[in-house]
């Protein structure tokens, strides 16, 4: 089998697509994020903090917080089997039993780091509707709409291929780059960075 073309993305380059959707970010207002991670070492964790260096707090203008959740769509974990595999999303971490809590009346910004198929962030965006709206429930009902969380997502780099899951319509949506269908290599996957910064000069050198 032939191996699958690479785009090698070094920290300078997420630092700069993360900077300057920034600018187009702070027009929503986010007041927390949530990282989206999962058992390999690829995630939304880093992206929610260089982002946390751009934007502040809308109304305090303190660092905003970062709360993590796990999901994992491909990888093998304990109890799994084959057919789940690519094929569901299995929560590993949430937010705790009171995660509409948390969430309730908040401008959340959910944050990964590449859409590929698009499912994990559709899991990600109902699950954490669906718990504020078990919270809204207890509110009186002239209160609820005031109290609903909004939320929005980004991505450092969207695939420009077919998706599997869909984001709803009233959620903004921000991508750093779109990218072909390739596989993308992430600086903090590497365990040699030189290595993997001296294949990211050649690869822009060629291009």
């Amino acid at each position: 089998m032939a191996e699958p073309e690479h785009l090698r993305a070094t920290y300078n380059d997420v630092h700069k697509l993360i900077q300057k959707s920034a600018k187009e970010i702070a027009a929503f207002k986010p007041d927390i994020f949530i990282a989206i991670g999962t058992p390999l070492p690829c995630s939304g964790f880093f992206p929610a903090r260089v982002m946390r260096t751009f934007l502040k707090h809308p109304d305090t203008k303190k660092n905003i917080p970062i709360y993590a959740i796990g999901l994992s769509l491909y990888e093998t974990l304990p109890g799994t089997t084959a057919e789940q595999i690519g094929n569901e999303v299995i929560r590993t971490q949430w937010l705790g039993p009171e995660s509409g809590k948390v969430l309730l009346g908040r401008r959340a910004l959910i944050v990964d780091e590449v859409d590929d198929s698009r499912k994990t962030l559709q899991y990600a965006v109902l699950e954490l509707q669906k718990d504020v709206e078990k919270e809204l429930l207890a509110l009186p009902e002239s209160e609820r709409e005031a109290a609903r969380t909004k939320f929005a997502v980004f991505v450092v780099h969207n695939k420009l291929k077919p998706k599997l899951g869909a984001i709803p319509s009233d959620v903004p949506y921000y991508a750093g780059d779109e990218v072909p269908d390739v596989w993308l290599d992430y600086p903090w996957e590497m365990a040699d960075i030189d290595e993997h910064d001296r294949l990211a000069a050649e690869q822009k050198a060629k291009a």
